[in-house]
C-alpha cells in the first residue's frame, strides 16, 4: 500500500497575501488536519534564500531582481509559513531554491527515508510551484494526487485548465474535501 505525504508548498504569509483568500486557507487547514488525524505526513515547503541569495542569479527571470540583497525584518515575517498551517515540532520544512518543491532542496531524500511513495499537493501557485512539482514528481515516479482547491492561482484560467486538462496526465485530481472524506472511510 503506498505510503502518502500531503505538501504544503509556499504557503507563506507574503504569498497567501497576494493568491488566497480564508476561505482557501480553512480548506488547506482541513486538509492538513486530517492528514494528521490519519496519521499521513505533513512536509511543508518554502521558498527561500540564504543570506545575501547568493543562490540567485541575476538573469533568473523570477528571481532576479533579489540577487545579491539582504533580507529585512520585515520580510523574515512576510516569508514564514502561513499560522493558520504552521507545522508542528517534527513535521518537516524544506526549503526550495527555485519554483520546483524539489530544486535545490533535500525533498527527495526526506520522502524516501520516510518511505514516501505518494504526494499529495497543495499550494500557491498552481501555475508556479504546483505545475513543476508535479511534472518533477512524476518524473521521479511519485504516485500524485493533487488537490484542486488547495491550490491557488492568480489567473483562474489557468489554474482551471492545469486542473482540468493538464494534471490529469500524470496525477489524480480531487478536491480538499473529498480527499478528507476518503481519509476517513
Amino acid at each position: 500500500m503506498p505510503q502518502s505525504a500531503l505538501l504544503v508548498m509556499d504557503v507563506q504569509n507574503i504569498i497567501v497575501e497576494r493568491y488566497a483568500d480564508q476561505a482557501y486557507v480553512s480548506r488547506l487547514r482541513e486538509a492538513v488536519e486530517a492528514a494528521r488525524a490519519a496519521d499521513h505526513p505533513v512536509v511543508h515547503v518554502t521558498v527561500g534564500f540564504r543570506p545575501g541569495r547568493a543562490e540567485i542569479h541575476p538573469r533568473n527571470k523570477m528571481f532576479g531582481a533579489l540577487a545579491g540583497r539582504a533580507a529585512s525584518p520585515q520580510e523574515e515575517r512576510a516569508n514564514a509559513i502561513h499560522p493558520d498551517v504552521t507545522p508542528l515540532p517534527l513535521e518537516p520544512v524544506v526549503v526550495k531554491r527555485r519554483v520546483s518543491a524539489f530544486a535545490g532542496s533535500d525533498l527527495d531524500m526526506v520522502l524516501r527515508s520516510q518511505g514516501i511513495d505518494h504526494l499529495v499537493l497543495a499550494g500557491i501557485a498552481t501555475s508556479g510551484v504546483v505545475l513543476s512539482t508535479v511534472r518533477q514528481a512524476a518524473d521521479l515516479d511519485y504516485g500524485l494526487t493533487v488537490l484542486s482547491d488547495a491550490c491557488a492561482d492568480a489567473d483562474p484560467e489557468v489554474h482551471r485548465v492545469l486542473m482540468e486538462r493538464v494534471f490529469p496526465q500524470q496525477a489524480a485530481v480531487t478536491t480538499a474535501h473529498e480527499w478528507v472524506a476518503g481519509l476517513q472511510r
